[in-house]
């Protein structure tokens, strides 16, 4: 009896071990949702904690309705102090900004104010859910 509990202890320890080894080689993907321009701080903010937190993350930012205000040209923070700027450090990060095309279309706002860092998708809901589902983004709402 004593040495099947062993072995069973033995068997379960490596399965634990694969287990976590496997975890800590799974590459980290988050998406960011922003559909209120006035979270655009908070989020660029956790976004740097995340990447000093884990530079290797793979991390996408999509926007949609009163959210992608903040990826205009021209946009400032309740301070005045414009996005652009932070926009552009954490796309040299690697951080991706993507822009719900519904919402430009249905605000009439030309495309040519979107920050050129940024990419337009035809959904941001749909961007959401295909990150999620098909690619298999952990999903962050700040």
């Amino acid at each position: 009896m004593t040495i099947l509990r062993r072995w069973f202890t033995a068997i379960l320890l490596a399965l634990l071990s694969c287990t976590a080894a496997t975890a800590a080689q799974k590459e980290e993907k988050v998406v960011y949702h922003v559909n209120d321009a006035s979270n655009a701080t908070a989020a660029l903010k956790n976004i740097r904690n995340h990447l000093d937190a884990s530079p290797k993350a793979t991390i996408v930012l999509v926007a949609h309705g009163p959210g992608i205000d903040f990826l205009l040209d021209g946009a400032t923070d309740k301070n005045g102090t414009p996005y652009d700027a932070v926009v552009r450090e954490l796309v040299q990060r690697g951080v991706s900004f993507r822009v719900c095309n519904n919402t430009l279309q249905g605000r009439n706002i030309d495309r040519q104010r979107v920050l050129p860092e940024a990419v337009i998708v035809p959904s941001g809901v749909a961007e959401l859910s295909r990150l999620q589902w098909q690619e298999g983004y952990a999903y962050i709402k700040p």
